[in-house]
This record gives structure tokens, C-alpha cells and sequence, in this order.
């Protein structure tokens, strides 16, 4: 009978100190401000122009920095805050060798000034693709 008491005084103190683990966690994502009208700058990446950074943010006389990530794939003339929808690939122009397409904008993060349409190129393919006939790999030989 002692140990059930026990087991009972355990259980209770367990869950009295997770629930207050919880409440300081969630209190912890509140810096109590009572700022709407946050203004955010672009991301800054920590080294070279890609990868982890930080996004400094004002409000009246308030300043914060957000961590943020710029991917390193991205084209760095759009901007990492904003995103497009793009378009499928045009046909190669013979004159410039490039191939274009164009995207519309789908979203613009932390109020960045965006254009509504963005133009990409890249150089066109100089050998056709063929379907080859045979299959690689594990087989009987």
C-alpha cells in the first residue's frame, strides 16, 4: 500500500514540474511587445552571399534580429524573400543562345519590395538528348 502512495506522490510531482516546464517554454517565445507594425530588412548572410544569416526588424524604437537562411541555389537577383511561379522553359533563341522564362510573383516575405514579374535565362543545351536504347545496371551477363 506504501508503494502505491508512492507511485501516486511521484506521478503528481512529475506532472506538476512538466506542466510548468511547459508554461516557462511558452512563455519564453513571448518578448512581450506590443509592436504590430514590425519592418523587416533582407536577410544577411553570415559568410559569403548564402547559407544561415540574420534579419534585423524595427518597430518604433524597438530592434530584434531573427535567424534566417538564404538557400544557396537561389538567384540572387529575385531576392530570397520573394518567391515566384515560373513558367516552363521557352524554346532556344538561335541569335543569343539563351533560353527564357518567366515568373510571377507568388509571395513576398517580411514586406519585401518585389517585382511582379522576373525574367531567368540560361544557355541552351548544345547536344540532343537521345533515349538510349539499352538498360545500365545489375543484369544477367
Amino acid at each position: 500500500m506504501e508503494l502505491r502512495a508512492f507511485y501516486v506522490i511521484m506521478l503528481v510531482a512529475f506532472l506538476a514540474v512538466s506542466s510548468q516546464a511547459a508554461k516557462n517554454k511558452k512563455d519564453k517565445g513571448k518578448k512581450g511587445s506590443d509592436c504590430a507594425e514590425w519592418k523587416w530588412g533582407s536577410c544577411v548572410p553570415n559568410n559569403k552571399d548564402c547559407g544561415l544569416g540574420t534579419r534585423e526588424g524595427t518597430c518604433k524604437e524597438e530592434t530584434r534580429k531573427l535567424k534566417c537562411k538564404i538557400p544557396c541555389n537561389w538567384k540572387k537577383a529575385f531576392g530570397a524573400d520573394c518567391k515566384y511561379k515560373f513558367e516552363s522553359w521557352g524554346n532556344c533563341n538561335g541569335d543569343t543562345g539563351l533560353k527564357i522564362r518567366t515568373g510571377t510573383l507568388k509571395k513576398a516575405l517580411y514586406d519585401a519590395e518585389c517585382q511582379q514579374t522576373v525574367e531567368a535565362t540560361k544557355p541552351c543545351s548544345p547536344k540532343i538528348k537521345s533515349k538510349s536504347k539499352g538498360k545500365k545496371g545489375k543484369g544477367k551477363e
